[in-house]
């Protein structure tokens, strides 16, 4: 049996009231114990990029981490870390941001892209879309421009999917789930 949207979500646990009270979180963490699924979302992106003309992959702090590195590592392409403040050792570009529960402020090492760079940046799930569309202002800072961005998951309920296509960025996503879907 070949696993499909409907699949991918019976994959992903929804934790609800975390990290406060009246979100639902969503748990990716049991599809990296689905060797299946796992595989599944790994080949779904690498077939949608593997012709996609674009020089790097930009993966979000944490979970983005986890599918853009496979993924650069299947497309061969350099994998720029976007993180939280204070883990990156050398010179940075920060640039703060709005989340659904506060305020963060997200680096990336200085020189990571260079002008005339492509950038596919991705992060687990679209929410409000703030981490991403930092990512996407550092990117520019660097002289570098977002070729799309990608997730696991869209919430499009939050907004962050059409914030982003507002500022002129494409997204996709393998699935969406409503904000009270289990």
């Amino acid at each position: 049996m070949i696993l499909n949207q409907l699949d991918l979500k019976s994959v992903i646990r929804a934790v609800p009231d975390f990290p406060k009270p009246g979100v639902m979180f969503r748990d990716i963490t049991p599809l990296f114990q689905s060797p299946r699924a796992l595989r599944f979302v790994a080949d779904s992106f690498i077939q949608r990029y593997v012709e996609a003309d674009f020089s790097h992959i930009g993966a979000m702090d944490a979970r983005g981490f986890l599918i853009g590195s496979i993924i650069a590592y299947e497309l061969n392409k350099p994998l720029v870390l976007f993180r939280k403040q204070g883990k990156l050792p050398a010179d940075v570009l920060a640039q703060g941001y709005q989340t659904e529960y506060g305020e963060a402020l997200l680096e990336v090492h200085a020189d990571s892209l260079c002008e005339g760079d492509s950038v596919l940046i991705f992060d687990d799930l679209i929410a409000t879309g703030g981490t991403l569309l930092a990512a996407a202002q550092l990117v520019r800072r660097m002289g570098a421009k977002v070729f799309e961005a990608a997730s696991i998951i869209d919430l499009p309920e939050l907004g962050g999917s059409a914030k982003l296509a507002d500022a002129g960025i494409p997204t996709y996503s393998l699935t969406a789930f409503a904000l009270d879907e289990q």
